[in-house]
């Protein structure tokens, strides 16, 4: 057995290393300045009570991206120093976020051991690779990401740190191989064990859902599908799952190879960046040679969001959320006793708030961040839960779940189809959405992102919007001035929440302008890029006619869209006369 030293070394505080909701985003160039990474990692341990640290269990793994083996060393041999008891990776260091989730919460270790938190490597959909994107963001013992309390903390830390531990003389872990190795140090034993990335996820998935019922709806010749997971950490689940389990054909399987660098593409489920699955649902500008599938999914790098589409049909994300509520109960056995309740972020559009009031069930809105989630689902008044940026989930874990997600859309349609599989005609994913639209109405929605948005001018054009705010009919006029055929605004604010689980408050969360009609515009400036700033402009329309739900979104929206780019004057302060990506 090995017998290791701690050290300690001095260091050096870092400007701006400072958690998002999401944890820590940096260019990988940043992250592989000497110290840069021990540093955050040893604020965190300095930031967790003793009991969570000495003779604790963690969880260290990722999405796979670049550095992250190099980081899995490093955070191993410093939770040794820090007096770790044990850590757990997964194989080849990859387990998606809401594995490590699952993980935290389910798995018991050979010797009755649980997890009472993770360090997650992850810029979820963000570029991998030397000149790319890096991040790390650490998750409690409920599973769920740090609250704000404790990445507060990890940042005070960071800006006074002097100091961390390390025990260098601990060898390089194998990660390619499941096992556990055994090491001794000035605090007894450490030990570090690599285990199969999938079973528990799996296991998890299959206590969830019904997964003959799934089974036979892919066995129908008249079913086929597409699975995406743009070369992230969704391929090391996708055979196990849909192949293994489900019987599903491997041909039905696109990009399932994790890459440290995703194959060179931006892997972000939406219809601009996982364009081979869109062209081959027939969404793409061409017609496809052959026949689109019925179903088509897509994950993110480290598989927490997922894009849903019909044959030629495009699911928006708060859509989804709302369809998958309002069907639960009938097509998942794991909500066969009810709801709980229901939320979704701010920006998401108001599809789920209709369904909520229909059913009845409790429904919160919430800032953008799934901790926000987390802390309703922990009180137990919350089952499912959505985001319009492709997050969609629920209380099975404390983190947003793609696959989980494709699962409930295969569970509906199963559900749809249980007396149709010897019929002529399935009921489709366009079918669903549009018996939805029928009963409650349709949301038309979308989101405009400016990426990498010099931050001065981001902050201005937020300030603006602000001002604007304090006269309504200043408001009113500009929209007259544009399209007389757009409402008043009746309402203007900075959204601001105050948790009904622990009475905190969150304020400055987006700048929303609600019209008399039901439409809304919100303005957010988002952290989840490494660099720059990201304004989100989400634009959202309520038609309840169902002589008018089937327009083209584009063309029911465009008054709103021209309404919102004179307000906010988009191109007068950040130079740009279009959006990086339309979703």
């Amino acid at each position: 057995m090995v017998v290791f030293k701690v050290s300690r070394k001095d260091t050096t505080p870092f400007d701006g290393q400072k958690p998002g909701t999401s944890g820590l985003r940096k260019k990988v160039k940043v992250f592989v300045q000497p110290n840069y990474l021990h540093n955050f990692v040893q604020s965190t341990f300095n930031a967790l009570t003793s009991e969570k640290v000495k003779g604790a269990t963690l969880v260290v793994s990722g999405d796979g991206r670049y550095f992250s083996k190099e980081a899995i060393q490093i955070i191993t041999k410093m939770s040794a120093a820090n007096g770790v008891r044990r850590v757990w990776v997964g194989q080849n260091g990859l387990l998606s976020t809401p594995a490590v989730s699952a993980v935290i919460r389910e798995r018991v270790g050979v010797d009755g051991s649980r997890a009472t938190g993770a360090f997650i490597l992850t810029a979820s959909h963000n570029p991998g690779g030397p000149q790319e994107d890096f991040g790390i963001k650490y998750n409690m013992e409920n599973g769920g990401p740090a609250p704000e309390g404790i990445t507060n903390k990890i940042y005070e830390n960071t800006t006074t740190i002097k100091e961390y531990f390390i025990a260098e003389d601990l060898p390089d872990v194998d990660i390619t191989t499941t096992g556990v190795t055994n090491f001794t140090g000035p605090e007894g034993p450490f030990d570090v064990e690599v285990f199969d990335s999938a079973s528990d996820y799996v296991k998890l998935m299959k206590s969830i859902f019904d997964f003959e019922s799934i089974r036979k709806l892919i066995s129908s010749p008249k079913f086929s599908f597409c699975y995406d997971a743009l070369h992230g950490v969704a391929g090391a689940y996708a055979k196990r799952i849909f192949v293994e389990e489900l019987g599903a054909q491997e041909s039905y399987l696109l990009n399932c190879t994790p890459k440290e660098d995703f194959g060179g593409g931006h892997p972000d489920p939406n219809l601009t960046y996982a364009k081979e699955l869109v062209a081959r649902m027939g969404l793409g500008k061409s017609e496809p040679q052959v026949e689109p599938p019925e179903f088509g999914a897509a994950a993110d790098g480290d598989a927490d969001r997922n894009m849903i589409l019909g044959k030629r049909f495009f699911v928006t994300p708060s859509d989804s959320v709302a369809i998958i509520a309002a069907n639960a109960v009938e097509a998942i056995p794991y909500f066969s006793a009810g709801l709980k309740g229901v939320a979704r972020s701010m920006p998401t559009s108001a599809a789920l708030d209709v369904v909520a009031k229909h059913l009845n069930l409790k429904f919160f809105e919430v800032p953008t961040g799934w901790k926000f989630f987390g802390n309703l689902m922990d009180a137990g008044v919350c089952s499912i839960c959505g985001e319009e940026s492709f997050g969609t989930g629920s209380d099975h874990i404390r983190e947003k779940d793609g696959i989980w997600a494709v699962l409930a859309w295969l569970s509906i349609l199963a559900y749809k189809n249980r007396d149709k599989l010897g019929g002529d005609k399935l009921v489709t994913v366009e079918d669903i959405v549009h018996q939805h639209w029928a009963t409650y109405g349709r949301h038309y929605y979308t989101r405009y992102d400016y990426e990498n948005v010099d931050a001065g001018a981001a902050k201005e054009l937020m300030t603006h919007l602000v001002k604007l705010q304090s006269s309504l009919s200043e408001v009113n006029k500009i929209i007259k001035g544009v399209r007389s055929d757009v409402s008043n605004v009746v309402n203007a604010d900075e959204f601001e929440y105050k948790d009904p689980v622990d009475g905190s408050i969150s304020s400055h969360q987006g700048i929303r302008y609600l019209f008399e009609d039901g439409s809304r515009l919100v303005f957010r400036l988002s952290g989840t890029g490494s660099e720059g700033a990201t304004i989100r402009l989400y634009i959202e329309q309520y038609e309840k006619d169902p002589s008018k739900t089937g327009r083209l979104s584009q063309d029911a929206l465009a008054p709103l869209v021209e309404v919102a780019l004179k307000l906010s004057k988009m191109e007068e302060f950040t130079g740009r006369s279009a959006p990086t990506v339309i979703t």
